[in-house]
């Protein structure tokens, strides 16, 4: 443990917590400390990796995921070289459109009083849209980087985070703030900010392809979109208003027929076999298949609206409402092992890939009607669910 008495005797502003944050790193850079770690205490769940012999380079892509410095740096880099600016303007286009979907299909509810529905789009007003990388980044030119000594680089990382993220005690709330780096390949809506965030990384081929026409990329994107969007309004984004704030702004009579819409979906993913005898956890699932639903509607609408002055044929003999529905499923493309999927079963809020798919177009007519499914049929079945 000389190594950190060292390093205590030359620095005395680090305190107990980026210790125990240095011994984390430090076990990336040196398996045989690995040993020490757990008899200090067995603090982390994930220590018996690191008594492996893991290759070096791995470690260090381990340890590089975690330096939030390293990738806000590399991610301008990134953003610079494939989201230029007129992809970011294209892809905010689409979350415009998709945004003035789920306007109309406030208005459209039949279900739905006026007094909800004024909350309702008072808080779509006031969704955040941030797409593929801030508009400021964060500067991080006071961590020094020194090029013959990985360790200390390290240590003046997380000590620069810990500062960063102590500085915010006290303050309103930074808005502008990201928790993805821009190569994050994923998405996300966050309740307590009411907002949406979609970095360059998932709007990437095969994701995103901006050399295709309309009807896959707002297939898949435009879903995704969709999709990050109506979690703001599913079985947990509801009890959020425009603020963020945990406020219930619906009237009694509203909650009731929205968990009667939503009790549609649980049905009919409850009847869902994951493997063997195990079925979809619908309740656990809920959420997810609220907000895939509706995102897909969403962007269906948006679609068309994006695609009603352009002239659109048929192509590798697919109509483009076929082409809609091809992209939507093209992010699903997965093969698990049946030991995995038992375990997603219980944990994972999201549905096997499979029944996002399915699950999804056979409460859409639009679905039917493309690839002319007879009614009645398992992929057009005669009860539908629907709530936004």
């Amino acid at each position: 443990m000389s190594l950190w008495k060292g390093k205590r005797a030359q620095d005395s502003s680090i305190d107990l917590a980026q210790i125990g944050a240095l011994l984390h790193k430090a076990i990336a850079l040196d398996p045989s400390l690995a040993e020490a770690h757990l008899q200090l205490g067995n603090l982390h769940s994930d220590q018996q990796k690191y008594l492996e012999a893991i290759p070096e380079y791995q470690r260090a892509l381990e340890l590089d995921s975690d330096l939030a410095h390293a990738h806000y740096r590399l991610g301008q880099a990134y953003v610079r070289k494939v989201f230029p600016l007129n992809l970011k303007t294209s892809t905010l286009d689409m979350v415009r459109r998709i945004e003035d979907a789920m306007e109309q299909r406030i208005h459209e509810l039949d279900w739905m009083s006026p007094e909800t529905k004024e909350q309702a789009l008072a808080k779509l007003r006031e969704i955040r849209n941030k797409i593929g990388y801030p508009d400021h980044w964060r500067d991080y030119s006071p961590v020094k980087i020194v090029p013959v000594d990985f360790f200390t680089n390290i240590r003046n990382a997380i000590v620069f985070e810990g500062h960063r993220d102590i500085n915010k005690i006290g303050k309103p709330v930074d808005r502008d703030e990201w928790n993805m780096t821009p190569p994050t390949v994923n998405a996300g809506y966050t309740p307590q900010k009411n907002e949406i965030m979609f970095p360059a990384g998932v709007l990437q081929p095969p994701l995103y392809d901006a050399r295709m026409d309309d009807a896959p990329n707002y297939g898949d994107t435009g879903s995704n979109i969709g999709h990050e969007l109506t979690h703001g309004f599913d079985d947990l984004g509801r009890k959020f208003d425009a603020n963020g704030n945990l406020r219930d702004w619906w009237t009694k009579a509203d909650a009731a027929t929205f968990k009667e819409r939503t009790q549609c979906i649980e049905d009919q993913y409850s009847q869902y076999v994951v493997v063997d005898d195990v079925r979809v956890n619908s309740e656990l699932t809920l959420g997810e298949n609220i907000a895939d639903l509706g995102g897909s509607i969403l962007a269906y609408i948006a679609w068309k609206s994006a695609a009603k002055d352009k002239q659109g044929g048929s192509i590798d003999s697919f109509t483009p409402e076929q082409r809609f529905f091809i992209g939507f499923a093209q992010w699903a493309c997965a093969n698990e092992r049946p030991e995995e999927l038992r375990l997603r079963a219980v944990s994972d809020p999201h549905a096997p890939a499979e029944y996002r798919i399915n699950g999804v177009v056979v409460n859409m007519p639009e679905f039917q009607k493309a690839f002319n499914c007879t009614i009645g049929s398992a992929m057009a079945p005669l009860k539908r669910c629907r709530v936004w």
